[in-house]
């Protein structure tokens, strides 16, 4: 294991995210309002790059799922860039349903100018059209559910999950058109690409996880170097990541016959220790100008 970022090229581009794609623009003149779906714990690398040439100015509401277990004082400065460039952003935290009625809400004050040009028209009033997009694994289907008020979209922690586009009344006044996670077709940023993938939106299958867990020590060290030392004993980071590996199997009871380390294993303890909240509440995208 180097400690280096010679990642292997991480692209993952199933079929059904190109036929999504291909759906969304045929559908896209029956939607109102977008909802564009992200991670705050990685506010760039879980947004799609290409979502304005998708989307082509139909109004959007930028949600923001997992707010609980993100490093707020991080992503806040996300909130604050993206509403600088015109979004509205509502983070929510889907487990306690923080902030999801306001979805509602804003939803219908967007609506409102548009119903109102119908209304004078002499056009019957409608429900609202939404359309939600976003990666594999960002919650969609739990928002869903959280906006219904009851299990109306399968829920799965694994991307992948949702298959096709479907239609599902979340409000007496809104219907919404779901649609499976996709990414970009190339994901020319490794870095993002490794932040995807360490925080469950890529599947496993494809995936070289001691390289994913050592860029998530890698990561933890440069922006949270305090939550390595209280969980793993972790002070330093050398050259191959072998102390730190033995270090953990010690630790976590990841040894095999003989007292050798189970690579494997400890690189598995490593990314579900990040993904269940063990190393504490992280954002792992920085901006730019910081």
């Amino acid at each position: 294991m180097e400690n280096k970022q010679n990642l292997t090229n991480i692209n993952w581009y199933p079929g059904h995210m190109a036929k999504t794609r291909r759906e969304i623009g045929e559908v896209l003149k029956l939607i109102d309002i977008v909802y564009e779906v992200i991670d705050a714990r990685m506010p760039i690398s879980s947004k799609i790059i290409d979502m304005d040439d998708m989307i082509k100015g139909k109004p959007r509401i930028l949600i923001m799922t997992k707010y609980d277990l993100c490093d707020q004082v991080e992503t806040n400065k996300f909130i604050e860039y993206y509403e600088s460039l015109g979004y509205i952003v509502i983070p929510v935290d889907l487990m306690s349903g923080f902030q999801v009625n306001k979805i509602v809400q804003s939803s219908k004050e967007i609506f409102a100018k548009k119903e109102k040009k119908r209304m004078e028209k002499g056009m019957n009033s409608r429900n609202i059209r939404s359309l939600i997009v976003g990666i594999p694994n960002v919650g969609k289907s739990t928002l869903i559910n959280r906006l219904v008020g009851k299990k109306v979209a399968g829920v799965a922690n694994r991307p992948g999950f949702t298959k096709n586009l479907s239609w599902i009344r979340i409000h007496k006044d809104i219907e919404l058109l779901d649609t499976p996670g996709i990414l970009w077709p190339k994901l020319d940023d490794q870095e993002g690409a490794c932040i995807l993938a360490a925080l469950s939106s890529i599947k496993e299958e494809i995936l070289n996880v001691s390289e994913i867990a050592c860029f998530i020590l890698r990561k933890m060290f440069e922006l949270y170097p305090e939550r390595l030392k209280e969980r793993y004993g972790i002070f330093q980071l050398s050259d191959d990541f072998v102390e730190e590996y033995e270090l953990i199997a010690r630790r976590r009871g990841a040894l095999l016959r003989g007292g050798e380390i189970d690579y494997d294993k400890v690189s598995k303890i490593i990314i579900q220790d990040l993904r269940n909240g063990y190393l504490g509440k992280i954002t792992l995208d920085r901006l730019k100008n910081e």
